[in-house]
């Protein structure tokens, strides 16, 4: 059964379920880092959401998130075993964000905690203590709600959404960027990256800088990470040398923060993600998996 994309002769449970739909999605999408899995997980809800109707629940909302969280927590431990026996280094599936690209349905309610460094972050939590957090400190569900949807008793959401705060901000960046910082670093290493200019790549790069690839096993990417601003440096002029105009490079907006688009002879080939001091980049982290590239291929060629 296919979700309704139309409402407006729709029954009063589909306009529920379409009303929420987006925060469903966010919320399954920041459990699993993957868009893909954060539908099938939504079509789930769908489906028990469309059986529960024989004895409708009063609260459509309450049940809804319950019931996407539970979900997603079951998917995730799975996917973790998965992972451990991942071809190379795992990343999440990058989204596309803030372009006419965008359609409702596909919008997980912006917020600067969908960046990929974030997403990454949360990976080190467990699967109840990262929907926990997520259900009080993204989506403001109150403790009592947090209990009810987790499956834990509150005095336990709490400590959980206490200690991964408490993780998350020793391992958050400290420094503060604007957009605008963002965005001009990214044009000048775009820029040198399409003229391959050797010298303003490594300028634009800390010299701590790191390279973090994901291939999936489909595609060669390094096992793990690549770090040093002169390594770095040479892997893109590298690249320049060997593709020259075959390379295009596209500054888009990934997981609701400025990025690179990598083309080679008109393919996707890369979705690039940069953390930066405002003065420096100082981590990338580059998708290459062709599956989970081929949303934002298919978004930006269609």
């Amino acid at each position: 059964m296919r979700i309704p994309m139309h409402t407006s002769d729709a029954d009063e449970p589909t306009r529920d379920f379409s009303r929420l739909r987006a925060r469903l999605q966010g919320i399954a999408y920041r459990m699993l880092g993957s868009v893909a899995e954060a539908e099938e997980v939504v079509q789930d809800v769908w489906l028990r959401w469309h059986e529960a109707q024989a004895d409708p629940p009063d609260n459509a909302e309450a049940w809804l998130i319950t019931v996407t969280t539970r979900l997603a927590i079951d998917r995730l431990r799975a996917s973790k075993v998965q992972r451990e026996h991942y071809a190379g280094i795992w990343l999440p599936e990058p989204l596309l964000t803030g372009s006419t690209a965008d359609s409702p349905q596909d919008v997980l309610e912006r917020a600067d905690d969908l960046s990929v460094a974030f997403l990454m972050l949360l990976e080190r939590l467990s699967p109840e203590a990262r929907a926990a957090f997520l259900l009080r400190e993204v989506f403001d569900v109150d403790y009592p709600d947090v209990a009810r949807m987790v499956g834990k008793a509150e005095p336990a959401c709490r400590q959980l959404v206490s200690r991964a705060k408490k993780q998350l901000a020793d391992e958050r960046p400290r420094y503060r960027v604007t957009p605008d910082q963002h965005h001009r670093l990214l044009s000048g290493f775009a820029h040198a990256m399409t003229a391959g200019d050797f010298n303003a790549l490594r300028s634009m790069l800390s010299e701590e800088a790191e390279l973090i690839g994901d291939g999936g096993g489909k595609v060669v990417s390094f096992p793990k990470p690549l770090r040093g601003a002169r390594r770095i440096a040479q892997l893109f002029y590298a690249t320049h040398r060997r593709l020259h105009e075959r390379q295009r490079v596209q500054l888009v907006r990934l997981n609701g923060e400025w990025g690179l688009l990598r083309f080679i002879d008109g393919v996707l080939e890369a979705a690039q993600s940069y953390e930066t001091d405002g003065t420096h980049i100082v981590r990338i982290r580059v998708q290459r998996n062709p599956d989970k590239l081929a949303r934002i291929a298919a978004a930006v060629t269609g």
